[in-house]
């Protein structure tokens, strides 16, 4: 059994460090949890290591709102203190405050 911990935390807003988008973490797996064929996407020289947390972001860049699976290798913590403006960020989270949005319901 692999035993991680995740360095970023549900709300919390972050980048990737390589391609221009941010976004908010609505969803962790201790893992890669998703398929194969999204995997062998991501060209060989790119792809992120599977034994990590992967994050589910609500993201933004210049152009569109989307949701994005990311490894934790690939994000950085967003401290500019600017609001995520993806739509649907009011269904799971409260309004933006010190730098992160507030989960709207509990967690069991």
């Amino acid at each position: 059994m692999i035993r991680t911990r995740a360095k970023y935390h549900l709300g919390q807003v972050v980048r990737h460090r390589k391609h221009p988008f941010r976004g908010v973490i609505f969803d962790v797996d201790p893992e890669f949890a998703n398929t194969d064929e999204w995997y062998e996407a991501i060209p060989e020289d790119s792809r992120p290591v599977k034994d990590q947390p992967f994050y589910h972001l609500l993201a933004e860049n210049d152009q569109s709102y989307y949701v994005a699976y990311v490894s934790e290798q690939n994000l950085v913590a967003d401290y500019s203190g600017e609001p995520v403006d993806h739509p649907d960020i009011p269904d799971l989270f409260g309004p933006f405050e010190n730098g992160a949005y507030p989960l709207h319901f509990q967690l069991n």
